[in-house]
């Protein structure tokens, strides 16, 4: 019969909750780049409200939040850019 038992079932729909992470990863590396180039070219509030998102996106990542912390404190893009670099060549 063409019916799902519930294991393959599960099996599907782990593969396609897997495939939504996975790219809901990549979505957030994007976005995360691009912040970094938004960084580099901001100053004052608008520099805060970036700093939130590459927080926001970090922590989807997975990213420490004590990390994020640190990060926002240095205040340096390339620092973002050479963790986004890590987590790329690891994904």
């Amino acid at each position: 019969s063409n019916h799902f038992t519930m294991a393959e079932y599960s099996k599907f729909q782990q593969k396609v909750i897997k495939r939504y992470y996975d790219n809901r990863d990549d979505i957030a590396l994007q976005r995360v780049q691009e912040l970094v180039t938004e960084l580099y070219l901001s100053e004052g509030k608008k520099r805060t409200k970036h700093w939130d998102s590459v927080a926001l996106h970090l922590g989807k990542l997975g990213v420490k939040p004590d990390v994020i912390d640190h990060l926002r404190k240095q205040d340096k893009p390339e620092l973002v850019a050479s963790l986004v670099k890590k987590l790329i060549e690891k994904s």
